[in-house]
């Protein structure tokens, strides 16, 4: 161990400019961190569909459109309360294996920013629904660079009209 007397001593000045510059530094990373939470939605579309048996199995196109409502949120880009325009191209294939379905879809709100989803599913059927997994894929304006997950689960209400809710979780780094 040093002798105190044979220590550096650091001038009071240089002490403070010291705390302070870790000061400047810690919250300087702490606002590099990754910014996240999680929010619910549910989801109403109208589908416009198109099914052809083909080479021993159904296939289905078409599109969906409809709105989104964030019925709950911890923060971020995802507003409680807030509706936006969903718009969806589906391509969906059913053999004696099962269901195989995706959907790309552009989210538009009132401010005009767009997110983006890609929905994914092998559970239930185009006639009842099911459950699947939407992957988050960035966007425009306040939604750009937010990535994540969301499981949903699908309800068909009719030939043409769909109900989904959605629990996601979010991040942008």
């Amino acid at each position: 161990m040093v002798p105190s007397a044979l220590r550096p001593r650091l001038p009071r000045g240089a002490m403070i400019a010291a705390v302070a510059s870790f000061a400047l530094w810690h919250a300087a990373m702490a606002a590099g961190e990754d910014e996240g939470g999680t929010f619910e939605l549910v989801t109403s579309f109208v589908r416009e569909h198109v099914t052809i048996e083909h080479a021993g199995r159904s296939v289905t196109g078409g599109s969906m459109r409809g709105t989104n409502t964030v019925t709950r949120s911890d923060g971020g880009p995802f507003v409680e309360g807030e509706s936006n325009v969903v718009e969806c191209v589906i391509y969906a294939t059913r053999t004696e294996a099962g269901l195989d379905l995706e959907a790309p879809c552009t989210n538009t709100d009132s401010s005009g920013d767009t997110w983006f989803w890609i929905a994914r599913r092998t559970a239930g059927d185009m006639e009842v629904g099911g459950e699947g997994r939407r992957e988050l894929l960035g966007g425009t304006g306040r939604y750009a660079g937010v990535r994540g997950t969301c499981t949903y689960s699908t309800r068909y209400l009719t030939e043409s009209e769909i109900v989904s809710v959605a629990g996601c979780k979010w991040l942008r780094p």
